[in-house]
């Protein structure tokens, strides 16, 4: 009986997701683990560590964070799954795998290489990253550089390699589970050796964090029978191919870690205080971004990369119908997140530490953080559309003249206009807003096309609806804050957030159905077949057309 259910747990770990809603529900699912664990693990730290010492260590991210950006996310986004489904699609799975095995050992090589001057350099590389630090500040941050360096990057290299492989096979489920061992490896470590070891603690977490990532999907991996190979065959076709379509993606995310550099410059120089206040906001706001647009964009892209070629009438309906549940999802997201702004602060990081001067800084940043999440979501699937098409330059020139834009706008608002933290969330909103309306224009040219009706009669009938939705969340919170709860006590401000919440989502699902909004009825429909989750993760279609339910 015991094997039996071990089995069957092991069936279920390792079926592939074959159609986008399966493959969306499961990423959305775990994510939503994920997020809530990341929500934690800050509110944990926010309760242990005042905003000055949480942003060394947010600080201490940024090199390692260029360095995963410019070896792995380029390769994976862009070219390493559509190019290794297309192995797959043509029944060479060995192929597909010595593929595989030449890109990661490329990485991990490059990665050794790149990491030596860092180690050497990091107290000077800090210095620049962060000049609005104090010489103990940068001291401190550079020794979290250095181990994150050293022991986080390539376990976590080698395991989004394996996100890939086990995407590209539609399996989903371990993929999306491994941000959730991550998060809890940091939470563990956390709890157990903060008193003693202060935030070491959180950065050895880190480390332990990043080889869960990695282990827990192993298994999966080999079971589709991949084996690591000691091969660096940089000549190979698929190879070259990668190295070609990730070029361009590789500049546009160094564009992006140019830009998120400026923002810790700028913000270092308020202080290391306004880091905190920066990455809390930005985490608050990227929930329903990853949420939402990330999982359908992430389970889209296998599937788009077969319609590309195969049959392009179905690409651009699996394209739309995507976008608009995207949107479906995002707007009342971002009305919730503007309206609620300081409740939804207070409960994930209203600790002793975490003053309400900060509360309020926060707020206001991730209310301008808010008002492009549709934006920044629709960007993840229209640039995935793109790599699908195998074109990576359009995005990324697109991205660069974005970035250019938030640049100057977080230079002019910050230096020159004297503007708070949150003035860098209103140059990013700006930005993601021009990357989005370009992408979609650009995009409408390569595929000769949409109509009016189906591009934007759906998405303005959900933004009323949203609208609407944000006056009748406003005038309750108004009311029951002021007359019902007593919000100083944490209890009375989760029943006042989740009561307002939901009256805004009942709200805004009348107005879909007034509206006649598609998307209502098709999430709707998924939500019943949650109710039997094994079936739903073995759904056989492969394709969703504009009639039917996806993402």
């Amino acid at each position: 009986m015991v094997k039996n259910f071990i089995n069957k747990g092991v069936s279920l770990l390792s079926v592939r997701q074959t159609n986008i809603i399966s493959a969306a529900t499961v990423i959305m699912l775990t994510i939503a683990i994920s997020k809530l664990l990341g929500v934690i693990k800050l509110r944990i730290l926010s309760a242990r560590f005042t905003p000055e010492e949480l942003g060394v260590f947010l600080a201490s991210f940024r090199l390692p964070n260029l360095l995963f950006d410019f070896l792995v996310l380029g390769a994976l986004t862009s070219a390493f799954i559509p190019v290794f489904t297309r192995y797959l699609a043509k029944d060479n799975k060995d192929e597909a795998f010595s593929v595989s095995s030449s890109i990661i050992n490329i990485s991990i090589l490059l990665t050794i290489i790149f990491s030596v001057p860092i180690l050497f350099f990091s107290e000077d590389i800090s210095r620049l990253l962060a000049p609005g630090f104090s010489t103990e500040e940068i001291i401190k941050m550079a020794s979290f550089t250095r181990i994150i360096v050293l022991a986080q990057v390539i376990p976590l290299l080698i395991g989004t390699f394996f996100t890939g492989i086990l995407q590209s096979f539609k399996n989903f489920l371990i993929p999306a589970l491994a941000p959730v061992v991550y998060d809890v490896g940091i939470i563990i470590c956390i709890l157990i050796f903060s008193p003693s070891a202060g935030l070491y603690s959180a950065v050895y977490g880190v480390v332990v964090g990043a080889v869960l990532f990695l282990l827990i999907q192993l298994p999966t991996v080999l079971s589709f029978g991949y084996r690591p190979r000691l091969t660096m065959d940089y000549k190979h076709p698929g190879v070259k191919e990668i190295g070609k379509l990730m070029a361009p993606r590789t500049v546009g995310l160094m564009a992006y870690q140019l830009d998120s550099t400026i923002d810790l410059i700028l913000a270092s120089l308020i202080g290391a205080r306004a880091v905190t206040i920066f990455t809390f906001a930005q985490t608050l706001q990227q929930l329903p971004i990853l949420l939402f647009g990330s999982t359908i964009a992430q389970a889209s892209l296998p599937t788009l990369s077969e319609e590309s070629t195969s049959d392009p009438e179905k690409f651009k309906s699996t394209l739309l119908t995507s976008l608009h549940q995207i949107l479906f999802l995002v707007f009342p997201a971002s009305v919730i997140l503007i309206v609620l702004r300081i409740p939804i602060v207070r409960l994930a990081y209203g600790a002793k530490l975490f003053d309400w001067e900060a509360t309020i800084l926060t707020g206001k940043t991730l209310a301008l953080f808010a008002v492009s999440v549709f934006a920044q979501s629709a960007v993840a699937l229209l640039a995935r559309a793109f790599y699908a098409l195998h074109d990576s330059k359009t995005p990324v020139a697109i991205s660069i003249v974005s970035v250019a834009v938030n640049i100057v706008a977080s230079i002019t608002f910050i230096n020159f206009l004297q503007l708070p933290i949150w003035g860098l969330a209103l140059s990013t909103s700006i930005a993601s807003l021009l990357n989005a309306f370009l992408l979609l224009f650009f995009l409408n040219r390569k595929i000769k096309s949409f109509s009016v009706n189906e591009l934007l009669i759906s998405p303005l009938k959900i933004f009323l609806a949203s609208i609407l939705t944000g006056i009748c969340l406003y005038i309750p919170m108004k009311i029951l804050d002021q007359l019902v709860f007593d919000t100083t006590r944490t209890i009375n401000l989760i029943m006042l957030t989740t009561t307002v919440s939901l009256i805004g989502f009942t709200v805004y699902f009348l107005l879909a159905v007034i509206l006649k909004i598609k998307e209502a009825s098709l999430i709707l429909s998924g939500i019943q077949r949650l109710g039997n989750f094994r079936k739903e993760l073995t759904r056989t279609p492969e394709i969703i057309d504009g009639e039917k339910p996806n993402p």
